[in-house]
């Protein structure tokens, strides 16, 4: 059985309901997801008082990235001979977007949407429409985004996602990742990944490139949970992030690289009227 409902919290929160599984999507505070929940075991991390204080960047849930992923240098690039300035991931995740859609017919879904205005064009001077829709199946969260070009000419970009995932021990977490060779962030050189992570490190900022496949698993002994991460063709790069002291980790998958715009590494392309849609799947089992 399948459900939404609409909550007045902090922010309008859509609660979608299916099976032992619910997740709340935020819309006016950049399209988050800031909850999933299976039988009652909360999937995702999040840091209550900053989400509380709208002037500081989330850290927990899924916070979009768009139209670029990761950083730019001195937070500027160049596009057609003319410099503009985007600070880090993006505008998506700092804007309101608007719940436009919902249904019940196959699993519970909400649509959350985006559009340009001046703001958005001081940095990044293309006309587009955003239209992300979070579906909930089971313990399968879909993720499918659609990125319009309202423009007359080409429109290049960067998708991704920054998901924060609960973790109470580090030591009991296991991977499964479609890559052996990442960087670091900030840093041009390819290191090979042994499989593990030094959770002694104060932070953690691996890259990974060169993908293999189109999935990564994390098993986490600690709760008796496996996340399974799938992503389409569109992704280039799987981020791991996290940092010592802290009760989460980052897996996040990207389009294209940090400095992407300045570099075309990877970037997608979105010709005038077109709509490039990208998917992401995560599904969690327990026991």
């Amino acid at each position: 059985m399948s459900a939404i409902a609409v909550e007045q919290q902090q922010y309008k929160t859509y609660i979608l309901s299916n099976g032992n599984a619910q997740v709340a999507v935020v819309p006016e505070q950049g399209g988050i997801v800031t909850s999933w929940q299976i039988q009652g075991q909360e999937i995702f991390y999040m840091d209550t008082e900053r989400f509380k204080d709208p002037t500081l960047s989330v850290r927990g849930g899924i916070p979009l990235l768009f139209p670029i992923c990761g950083n730019l240098p001195e937070d500027t690039y160049t596009l057609n001979g003319e410099t503009y300035q985007l600070k880090q991931h993006g505008f998506a995740r700092n804007l309101p977007w608007e719940a436009t859609e919902q249904s019940t017919e196959d699993g519970a879904s909400v649509t959350v949407s985006l559009k340009s205005d001046e703001t958005t064009r001081a940095g990044y001077p293309f006309d587009f429409e955003l239209n992300f829709v979070y579906t909930l199946r089971g313990n399968t969260l879909e993720l499918r985004y659609r990125h319009t070009n309202l423009s007359e000419r080409s429109m290049p970009f960067a998708t991704g996602i920054h998901p924060y995932f609960a973790v109470a021990d580090k030591g009991g977490l296991t991977f499964e990742l479609p890559s052996i060779e990442y960087k670091v962030k900030g840093g041009a050189e390819v290191y090979p990944f042994s499989g593990q992570f030094d959770f002694d490190e104060e932070e953690i900022d691996f890259a990974f490139i060169n993908l293999t496949g189109s999935s990564a698993t994390v098993t986490d002994r600690g709760r008796n949970l496996k996340l399974t991460l799938e992503y389409d063709d569109h992704y280039s790069t799987l981020v791991f992030w996290t940092v010592k002291g802290k009760d989460f980790y980052c897996l996040e998958p990207w389009s294209a690289p940090r400095n992407a715009l300045n570099t075309g590494e990877h970037l997608l392309q979105a010709s005038p009227g077109a709509t490039v849609e990208t998917v992401v799947k995560m599904t969690v089992e327990l026991g």
